[in-house]
């Protein structure tokens, strides 16, 4: 039996859209699909009184320009091509999480977190502002409108707390976040490390079963 892998995600995260991109490969070269799980990123600081590297490297010597030089080394590891740095950031992401579970009930998720990812990183746009928004999600062929509609029920806004809050409950503290199974990991640079505890957890239950 394979580990229950877990993507938490804000689109409002770069490292999220980039570690991303990474995930079709670790699914095909270990046979486990990913599941995605909208959170939202401000919960998870107000909980856990984080902030986003964008308010905690300001004014900091030299942290930010490695950081930007790691970013260029994970982008060419991975033949990321189409990231774009949203000169709108930071971007409120309410609407779009409460959106992308909106879309997992009405059964359109995958287009539409395409679509998000795209104008949030790829043609960057000011996702925050409602015409921009349903104009974006309309170029992309999505109906926004009716996902839009169903993202103001209770229902919906509960389930993003529920996620918000579980992912804080089990530690995590930021965006991206992963677990395999029980084992939480945070950031973009630990795939490799995700990857690892995938193979080592599935071959595991593999011995349990004999």
């Amino acid at each position: 039996m394979t580990p229950k892998v877990e993507f938490l995600f804000d689109f409002g995260s770069p490292n999220a859209y980039l570690a991303e991109v990474a995930i079709p490969s670790i699914e095909q070269r270990t046979g486990v699909k990913f599941e995605y799980v909208p959170i939202l990123l401000g919960g998870i600081y107000k909980a856990t009184g984080n902030m986003s590297p964008f308010d905690s490297l300001r004014g900091i010597k030299n942290k930010p320009e490695y950081q930007a030089l790691e970013t260029q080394r994970f982008i060419r590891r991975h033949n990321v091509t189409k990231f774009r740095t949203n000169l709108f950031f930071p971007v409120n992401t309410l609407m779009l999480m409460r959106c992308a579970v909106a879309a997992q009930f009405e059964g359109v998720f995958e287009s539409y977190f395409r679509a998000a990812y795209h104008h949030m990183w790829e043609e960057p746009k000011k996702m925050d502002d409602p015409e921009v928004f349903r104009s974006a999600f309309i170029s992309s062929g999505i109906d926004i409108d009716r996902v839009a509609k169903r993202a103001q029920d209770d229902d919906v806004k509960k389930k993003l707390i529920e996620l918000t809050n579980d992912a804080v409950s089990r530690g995590a503290f930021g965006s991206p976040t992963f677990f395999v199974g029980k084992e939480m990991f945070f950031g973009k640079d630990q795939l490799r490390d995700v990857e690892e505890s995938i193979v080592e957890q599935s071959a595991g239950a593999i011995s349990k079963a004999k």
